[in-house]
């Protein structure tokens, strides 16, 4: 179960971020964060126990935010989006270290791997799905993103 600086931790690398909804459930404990203009909303489970019956309910906790809107970028209807298959941090590099596996500019194939996204732990590798060229890279290295959410633009 998250501990109360686990879960502070959590809404603020949502509010951070451009996630607008995050759920988080393990061993029956579900906590769900969802953000809209100017507040956070988080739903997580109190629970108390009885001797007769062990219950969880869920508390509504508002908490006051400012968040940024950013502009919407005019997306290309030519361009391909190699979008996030989960939620999770995008890195662009194996390592630290290592040089990113893409940059704007660099020829890409649909075997070419372009970045990772990890979560819960694992390194998924993302690869381009089309033969082509990188045009923008839409999200910042160590950023949480969405399923479905565009990380590049190809030129196919």
């Amino acid at each position: 179960m998250l501990n109360i600086s686990e879960v502070k931790e959590l809404i603020k690398l949502i509010d951070d971020s451009t996630i607008s909804n995050f759920l988080y459930e393990q061993d029956g404990v579900k906590v769900e964060i969802k953000k809209s203009v100017g507040e956070t909303v988080v739903s997580a489970p109190v629970i108390t126990k009885s001797i007769q019956q062990q219950e969880a309910t869920t508390k509504e906790v508002a908490v006051e935010s400012v968040v940024a809107e950013t502009p919407a970028k005019s997306i290309d209807e030519n361009l391909h989006k190699i979008t996030s298959p989960m939620v999770g941090t995008f890195y662009q590099s194996a390592s630290p270290d290592a040089d990113a596996f893409v940059k704007v500019g660099d020829k890409v194939t649909k075997d070419s791997v372009v970045c990772i996204v990890e979560a819960m732990k694992l390194f998924n590798e993302i690869t381009a799905e089309v033969d082509g060229e990188i045009v923008e890279i839409l999200v910042k290295d160590g950023e949480l993103v969405e399923y479905g959410e565009p990380l590049f633009l190809v030129k196919a």
